[in-house]
């Protein structure tokens, strides 16, 4: 006989998925309390270390958000790279469009 624990019955209630909201808060929580430890406990010397560890870390953060919330981390890889590549040729636009406009002012 197959195994039919993961379907419903009419009238019947799910049981609910309290271990994985907390284990979800509970990784959210610890990136976010790292992120506040490397904003306030790097000194002013290493600006561009601590920046690039708190965008990565809240890039971390907003991919976990997305594979959680979204459901994205169920979904088909041709549905992630869909997603994920054109993000990853905007990120590089910004950088590179940055990059140029603070040359250009420092030029003038």
């Amino acid at each position: 006989m197959a195994d039919h624990s993961h379907s419903l019955q009419p009238g019947e209630i799910p049981k609910p998925h309290t271990k994985e909201i907390w284990r979800t808060f509970l990784i959210l929580l610890v990136i976010t309390a790292l992120e506040f430890v490397v904003a306030f406990s790097l000194p002013h010397e290493f600006k561009l270390l601590r920046v690039s560890i708190f965008v990565g870390m809240t890039l971390v953060k907003a991919f976990y958000i997305v594979a959680e919330f979204m459901h994205l981390k169920t979904e088909v890889k041709t549905l992630i790279y869909c997603i994920i590549i054109p993000l990853v040729f905007i990120v590089w636009l910004l950088i590179a469009l940055l990059m140029e406009g603070n040359a250009i002012l420092r030029a003038a």
